[in-house]
């Protein structure tokens, strides 16, 4: 068997939902490995609404473990929900092109796509079908 590719993904903590549909299509449509945020259940999460490593006082050396991560990868693919990245994700962009890794977006992207059909409701998140009349 070949060596999937890898891709880590990028983007804010605030879009974890996001970017954990991303992954599970990246990985069931593309047959990848992803890497990304860890996806904490709600109830971890109660006391920080955002920036959960700054809130830990983590947030250097989680940024140091995910430049680690862009390393390891083919290519990384940049969860721009609503055109919005902050400077940490606009750091890890920066860094894999420096590194000559491809950057896939979110809003420009075929996986973005379907995410945003699912979150509009225009698709079932189950099987990717239209929703309307049968």
């Amino acid at each position: 068997m070949e060596k999937p590719k890898i891709i880590t993904l990028c983007g804010s903590s605030r879009f974890c939902d996001i970017m954990a549909v991303c992954a599970w299509l990246l990985e069931r449509d593309e047959g990848v490995v992803t890497m990304g945020l860890h996806l904490l259940p709600v109830w971890y999460t109660t006391k920080c609404d955002d920036h959960l490593a700054e809130a830990e006082g983590v947030a250097k050396a989680m940024d140091a473990l995910h430049m680690k991560k862009i390393d390891m990868s083919d290519e990384i693919f940049v969860v721009n929900f609503q055109d919005y990245f902050g400077k940490s994700t606009q750091n890890e962009i920066k860094y894999a092109t420096l590194r000559n890794k491809p950057v896939r977006w979110f809003t420009h992207d075929s996986i973005g796509y379907k995410v945003q059909d699912m979150i509009n409701g225009l698709v079932s998140p189950t099987n990717g079908e239209g929703k309307g009349e049968s």
